[in-house]
């Protein structure tokens, strides 16, 4: 089940939790999501750049607080369009959702995200939405959106 919620996914609304987000395969870690995530959890940012091994498809789990894990999911090919295909793997989102279901269930955590893939890696809500309903079907999910500036 995916709970919408308006809100900053750098903070889960519920503990223990995972933080789940894309990454690349090419070690750039410095635009989107992962700009928040990097300041207010660096060991995070230190573990990602740390990989030896970038394989699309795999996740690695770092713990970053008592009771937050933050999942970096590598499920983007590159940063920029390839023969006008976006950098997002549905594939390897598919793939690594799986292996971050697994681990919610092992440590009884929700699962809290932003929208993943849809900002620089090009992708789509109407694809990723599917998977994760299908994938997550047994945890519990929140989705993030930044809480939108009121005109005055």
């Amino acid at each position: 089940m995916i709970n919408y919620i308006q809100g900053d996914a750098t903070i889960p609304v519920k503990q223990p939790a995972i933080i789940a987000h894309i990454c690349n395969d090419i070690g750039a870690w410095g635009a989107g999501f992962v700009v928040p995530l990097g300041n207010k959890y660096p060991v995070a940012k230190i573990a990602y750049k740390e990989m030896k091994e970038r394989t699309l498809g795999l996740t690695l789990f770092v713990p970053v607080a008592k009771d937050i894990v933050v999942a970096n999911m590598i499920a983007q090919h590159s940063t920029s369009k390839i023969y006008d295909m976006p950098p997002i793997r549905y594939s390897a989102v598919e793939s690594c959702l799986s292996d971050v279901g697994l681990m919610a269930t092992k440590i009884n955590a929700s699962i809290h995200m932003p929208r993943i893939g849809c900002g620089l890696a090009g992708g789509k809500w109407s694809k990723i939405e599917p998977i994760i309903k299908n994938v997550l079907k047994n945890n519990i999910v929140y989705v993030y959106d930044l809480p939108t500036k009121e005109k005055v």
